[in-house]
């Protein structure tokens, strides 16, 4: 499958657009599809990133008569032409694409029409504002989104289950729910953004040096207009410690007790990492985020022009409530979004077919004791387990750490044969001479006959086992499942399956 990406970074862009864009390359790249972008060469692009990370770009045509940027809401003017003029541009261009992925302000239903009529391709559209598309999937992250905020759209996967976060997130977040904080001094991260027009960085170190009692990392790059003068702030104080980039943002989040930022992608980010913060909107288009997560009871808001005064005054309440600020984080977003999203973009382009060949059992690992969490612990999951309570992680670790040694016992993840993504869960749990199995499925895939395939791919490994299943009478859904796949049933609640030789 070729997949063309459609977004932009520039100074007022900033770099959102692309770095989210870029997760989603690298998921889609680990399926074996061919990923471009198509790009604007525009002041403060990232191309030299975009061709760092092995993706190639196919460069678009700056007018010779640029429309000029009026303020940080003048999103038709971020393409610098109008969208007929920018979509017959990427047409000749971008000769074949199986999909074409939009991700910009300026860009709505006017361009993705002319440009799925000419290159006869599906659409996909990420989107944060609630605009028109003409689109077969629209992406929206947004904490607290529903697809129905996209009424005319065929399939919308919404909130920040979708959220487009690299993998390191994932792979680290294990380590989120066993945080503490610093012994002796706090460490805060700032990070405003690559390119923090505003200059809310200085601000921000301004507000709290010599005011805060803490050690500061300061993460700004050379794309932004002030870095000098932040950078040079920076060395004159020795609390204070600036980095240009890193290579790992999640372990850098985890090193820190509390961010100062602004919303956005890294939003969800220190969500998934249990980072409390401080949120700072440095565009309208942010507004909607911060509200959202300070009701969330995840962040503090603090506008440009409080800084000064209100800054410190949030940071001291969430140092006296930062467990809860931990734990609120880490309700939001369990940074499985990109390999969810990748999923769906697939199976717009080659729709799965039902069949008996398109999931199977591994192993489970310890790689996977922090799904199998997020999917336990989720009140679809909980509301028809036979212990409702949901688990703390400590008990959970413990658990899932047992049942991995086991030598009686097996523990599987189902996984999804086309995308390789691990789509639930089947134990077969040794009592007495027979086994009791118990099966769910990632909360945002029901529906799809997973549990049926599943049991079917159960009967052809465990052919001799004598399978008991327990299913609460209310759970009507699952009992009718068991008895479709030819269990006896035994009480009201129990299921027995006779070896299958």
């Amino acid at each position: 499958m070729r997949v063309v990406i459609r977004a932009d970074a520039s100074v007022w862009i900033g770099s959102g657009h692309i770095m989210r864009c870029l997760v989603l390359a690298d998921a889609l790249k680990s399926l074996g599809h061919e990923v471009i972008f198509a790009c604007l060469p525009l002041e403060g692009n990232l191309f030299s990133i975009i061709e760092q990370r092995g993706f190639p770009i196919s460069q678009l045509s700056l007018p010779e008569n640029p429309i000029v940027i009026q303020h940080d809401a003048d999103y038709s003017a971020w393409l610098q032409r109008p969208q007929e003029q920018d979509a017959a541009d990427f047409i000749s261009n971008i000769n074949h694409a199986d999909l074409v992925v939009t991700d910009h302000y300026a860009i709505d239903h006017v361009w993705q029409d002319k440009v799925r009529e000419a290159l006869q391709c599906k659409l996909v559209a990420l989107d944060d504002l609630r605009r028109s598309h003409s689109a077969d999937l629209v992406i929206d992250q947004t904490l607290g989104r529903k697809s129905n905020d996209y009424p005319t759209c065929e399939r919308v996967l919404a909130g920040t289950s979708y959220a487009l976060l690299s993998p390191q997130f994932v792979k680290h977040r294990n380590r989120a729910f066993c945080r503490k904080t610093s012994d002796n001094i706090p460490r805060i991260l700032i990070s405003m953004g690559g390119v923090d027009l505003p200059n809310a960085t200085s601000q921000v170190i301004n507000a709290v040096v010599g005011t805060y009692r803490a050690n500061f990392t300061v993460l700004l790059s050379p794309r932004s207009p002030h870095y000098q003068q932040v950078k040079t702030m920076c060395e004159q104080i020795p609390n204070v410690t600036h980095l240009d980039f890193s290579n790992n943002m999640a372990e850098l989040m985890l090193d820190h007790d509390c961010a100062i930022g602004a919303p956005g992608t890294t939003s969800w980010e220190r969500a998934c990492l249990g980072l409390p913060n401080i949120v700072i909107p440095l565009a309208e288009n942010q507004r909607e985020t911060s509200i959202q997560l300070e009701a969330a009871g995840a962040a503090l808001v603090v506008q440009l022009n409080e800084i000064d005064s209100g800054l410190v005054n949030k940071l001291t309440l969430i140092t006296t409530s930062w467990p809860q600020y931990v734990d609120a984080n880490l309700r939001i977003c369990d940074g499985l979004g990109a390999n969810r999203v990748a999923s769906e973009m697939v199976n717009i382009c080659h729709p799965l077919q039902q069949s008996e060949n398109q999931y199977k059992l591994v192993p489970a690992s310890i790689d996977d004791i922090s799904i199998v969490y997020e999917w336990q612990r989720h009140p679809n999951t909980r509301r028809f387990a036979l212990n409702p309570n949901v688990p703390s992680w400590e008990e959970h670790l413990a658990w899932m750490n047992a049942k991995l040694k086991s030598h009686n016992d097996f523990f599987y993840m189902i996984c999804e044969i086309s995308t390789g993504s691990k789509v639930g869960v089947v134990r077969l749990d040794k009592s007495g001479q027979d086994y009791v199995i118990s099966i769910f499925i990632d909360p945002f895939r029901y529906g799809k006959g997973i549990a049926t395939e599943a049991l079917r791919l159960v009967d052809t490994r465990h052919s001799d086992l004598v399978i008991k299943a327990t299913v609460l009478k209310d759970n009507q859904a699952s009992q009718k499942l068991f008895l479709n796949a030819k269990y006896r049933r035994l009480t009201s609640e129990t299921f027995i399956r006779e070896p299958r030789n």
